[in-house]
């Protein structure tokens, strides 16, 4: 299997010479597994991505959507093997609740006439949506992409491929579980056993994994003033994959007003507050590549 990050910043894209580093695009991996080719996101790092893919039409890809917030979908209008007829392309993911929405009805709507020039049911591939479930594994040839629900505010999935004995487990946006009540008031021990079990079903699910890569977008003098926004810190995303046994972390959904100066100096106070851990922690990097 083989990782390769296309878009690692969260919220908005931010390229321009601060930001040539760790790279300027919203959320995009792709992973190559079995002759498969597996996208996590479609941020706006998917547009590279698609002008690579297409220089080997036909496409045959499938697309994982963690959430559809605006940064992990805002790339997808621009991914050039959507428009191309004899590619085919399977676009996973979640539903919305809210407004009892299935992905595909949520994906058409940011390319209304309003917003984009091309609706979706002009495009030329042959496109199919799969609505998952939480636990609800797709098989793609020899690899398995299984959804978990992870905590934002909205339903969100961490996804882990594997294939054989190797595995990557992707976060999406997630935040660590935090008890509503303080101690002592009604209700408080039995949110604290909710929170507690949600978190050890995370890791068990990801336990095996040889990669975790997780959102990292706040520090943890930064994260006060984010509480529930649904994004994790440094803390966070190494006691999950200590919870796990997960030996290599990679961080990711970077903060947009971070340069690359700011997340080496951020990578290295983390490396040196977390050595005993004996975790192998990087930072995502537009463009890197990992073999697992």
């Amino acid at each position: 299997m083989r990782l390769t990050f296309w878009g690692t910043r969260g919220s908005i894209g931010v390229p321009g010479p601060d930001t040539v580093v760790y790279g300027g695009n919203t959320t995009c991996l792709e992973i190559a597994a079995g002759g498969e080719t597996i996208i996590l996101d479609a941020g706006t790092g998917i547009r590279a991505l698609g002008l690579e893919l297409a220089r080997r039409m036909p496409v045959s890809c499938s697309i994982f959507i963690s959430h559809t917030h605006w940064d992990h979908i805002q790339g997808l209008p621009f991914f050039v093997p959507l428009f191309v007829p004899g590619n085919t392309i399977k676009i996973c993911g979640t539903f919305d609740p809210v407004h009892n929405k299935d992905l595909s009805e949520v994906l058409a709507a940011q390319m209304d006439y309003n917003y984009f020039p091309v609706r979706s049911a002009e495009l030329l591939a042959d496109i199919t949506y799969l609505t998952l479930r939480e636990g609800q594994t797709v098989a793609l040839g020899d690899v398995r992409v299984t959804p978990v629900i992870m905590n934002h505010p909205v339903i969100s999935f961490g996804y882990k491929v594997s294939r054989g004995d190797r595995s990557v487990f992707f976060t999406g946006d997630h935040e660590d579980f935090a008890n509503i009540y303080e101690p002592g008031e009604p209700f408080y021990e039995e949110y604290e056993n909710i929170i507690l079990q949600k978190r050890a079903q995370i890791a068990d699910f990801i336990r095996g994994a040889d990669v975790l890569v997780s959102d990292c977008q706040y520090t943890e003098a930064e994260y006060p003033s984010k509480v529930g926004w649904g994004h994790s810190t440094p803390s966070m995303a190494v006691a999950l994959a200590e919870a796990a046994g997960v030996g290599r972390l990679i961080l990711t959904h970077h903060e947009p007003t971070r340069t690359d100066a700011a997340l080496t100096l951020f990578l290295e106070d983390i490396r040196e507050r977390f050595k005993t851990t004996g975790i192998a922690i990087d930072m995502a990097r537009e463009g890197q590549s990992v073999e697992i």
